[in-house]
């Protein structure tokens, strides 16, 4: 009964401090140290030695590191507007390049005026 009692307690403890930390390296570090602590549990309780405990914990702490590293979420989405609000308006003199600057006109074959020639900058 005891056991069992240890059991359902790491399981909860692991249940709830399985989301810790936001970054790689946070859930590596939470994943270890739960990972570390339920294989050390486990390894004691089938065992029934020392050795297997810590064999259990090391087993644990490194599957729990490389398995929080590896599900970290991704980023939430920036606001509505972005971080700092709306980009401000362009600036004058700041946008797009101007219209080319027509060099020499000529006619089309309906008597339009089109641009035959644009100075280059």
């Amino acid at each position: 009964m005891k056991k069992l009692f240890v059991l359902k307690l790491l399981t909860a403890a692991s249940v709830l401090l399985a989301g810790c930390g936001y970054t790689p390296e946070q859930r590596g570090l939470s994943g270890a140290a739960v990972g570390g602590a339920t294989g050390a549990a486990i390894g004691a309780a089938a065992g029934h030695s020392a050795g297997a405990a810590v064999a259990g914990g090391a087993l644990g702490a490194a599957t729990g590191a490389i398995v929080g590293a590896a599900t970290t979420p991704p980023p939430p989405p920036p606001p509505p507007g972005g971080y700092y609000g709306a980009p401000p308006p362009p600036q004058p003199g700041y946008g797009a390049p101007p219209p080319p600057r027509c060099a020499q006109y000529g006619y089309d074959a309906y008597g339009n005026r089109i641009c035959t020639a644009y100075y280059s900058y």
